[in-house]
């Protein structure tokens, strides 16, 4: 019981740590425009400290078109 809880706190710390540099990149000045925009945030908040170690996570997608 007492390491899930400890592994649940690592993770909201990680997130949290992953906010803050996609903060400091200024990704939330603005609203996404593209699809692509917000896979880069999320992928920055999920790489959490890892972008202090010069990672900069970039997110692509593609939207199908209708036909």
């Amino acid at each position: 019981m007492r390491i899930g809880s400890i592994i649940g706190l690592f993770v909201v710390v990680w997130l949290i740590i992953g906010a803050i540099a996609a903060g400091q990149r200024g990704y939330f000045t603005s609203p996404p425009a593209q699809c692509s925009q917000l896979a880069t945030i999320a992928l920055n908040i999920v790489a959490g400290p890892l972008n202090y170690t010069g990672m900069d996570p970039q997110g692509g997608c593609e939207i199908p078109q209708p036909s």
